[in-house]
């Protein structure tokens, strides 16, 4: 197989992708240094989190749950709408997560959190959510600014993540995190363009995901948010529409649609996400799923978590599908940084 994304890459990747996709193992460190250094409030007494945003920064709200599903004593939920649910109150810890400061939807669900009483903490790197959060003397965590929201992953969730662990302590999070920072660099190195393609999987994955439909599956526990960041990511970078579905709900629906349409069975690739660890029941239902799927001669793709504690394996997911969807982008000769038809929508939802 010929490596062609190694050479073209300098021509498509006029937004500089690869060099914040390069430098993420270095923004975990810094949004940890982050969440250790602001100032907060003494927050007490709440019973309930929400993280509210959409898009790339709603994504560190999912992966926060995720990750803390069977650690949190608290009820975790990512709002992804204008108004929040009615559950919302004074015991309810609120953040408010856009990166830009701006997105409509979030400024609503703000000034809504802020009515309701919620013990509200803004992250941003500045824009409407910051001048509010100053008025209404509501906390702001200033993330740094220049990023496309979906590079910023490591602000969005590893920052949260260490401000909750001051809030109602997360055990051995300092040192999940400092594996996950090391198993991400050893990955940096397997994963970049440099690597060539018989140690690179995530250059052989991409090359058997170019003019396919990708289904993305994955363990609804831990792993939902490594399913739904790589669909949003192939869709923004790679300018490509994907699926996402997880186990065992699948198992109870979509292993039956797989028999229509046959004559585009050749357009699918399904790509499994998966753990060593994974439970056995899970495992089982993975295996049998991937017999009934390969009778129809559809191809199926695996990729395994890296490391021994929950937080690198979630993060390695994400970070070898990112390369992937950075790949994708090259291979269909275009450059992954823009996002026209979101900045278009966006401009004509702000005309009066």
């Amino acid at each position: 197989m010929k490596d062609t994304l190694y050479k073209t890459i300098r021509d498509f990747d006029r937004g500089n992708m690869l060099t914040r996709l390069l430098d993420f193992p270095l923004q975990i460190e810094d949004a940890r240094r982050i969440g250790e250094e602001v100032f907060l409030p003494k927050y007490k007494n709440f019973k309930k989190i929400l993280f509210s945003g959409l898009g790339g920064s709603a994504i560190g709200g999912d992966l926060v749950r995720s990750y803390l599903y069977l650690k949190s004593p608290l009820p975790i939920l990512v709002n992804r709408e204008y108004i929040l649910p009615s559950f919302v109150d004074n015991q309810t810890l609120v953040f408010i997560s856009s990166y830009s400061g701006n997105t409509e939807e979030t400024v609503s669900s703000y000034r809504e959190a802020k009515k309701k009483d919620a013990k509200i903490i803004v992250i941003s790197s500045g824009g409407i959510l910051k001048d509010l959060a100053k008025k209404d003397k509501i906390p702001h965590i200033q993330i740094p600014s220049g990023f496309p929201p979906r590079n910023a992953l490591g602000y969005l969730s590893i920052t949260p993540l260490v401000i909750l662990n001051r809030l109602i302590p997360i055990k051995d999070l300092d040192e999940e995190i400092g594996e996950s920072i090391l198993i991400l660099e050893n990955l940096k190195e397997e994963l970049k363009p440099e690597t060539p393609i018989p140690k690179n999987q995530a250059k052989r994955i991409t090359f058997s995901l170019f003019k396919k439909i990708v289904i993305i599956y994955s363990a609804s526990l831990n792993f939902d948010c490594c399913a739904t960041r790589f669909r949003a990511q192939i869709a923004e970078n790679s300018k490509q529409l994907s699926s996402v579905n997880l186990f065992p709900e699948l198992n109870h629906n979509e292993i039956e649609g797989f028999r229509n349409p046959k004559f585009l069975s050749e357009d699918f690739v399904v790509l499994i996400l998966r753990d060593r660890g994974e439970p056995l029941n899970i495992k089982k239902r993975i295996e049998i799923t991937k017999r009934i799927i390969e009778k129809e001669r559809i191809k199926i793709k695996e990729i395994f978590s890296r490391g021994e504690k929950l937080l690198a394996k979630i993060l390695s997911l994400i970070y070898f599908c990112d390369f992937i969807s950075f790949y994708l982008a090259i291979l269909n000769r275009i450059d992954p940084t823009p996002v026209e038809r979101i900045e278009y929508l966006k401009k004509e939802l702000a005309k009066k």
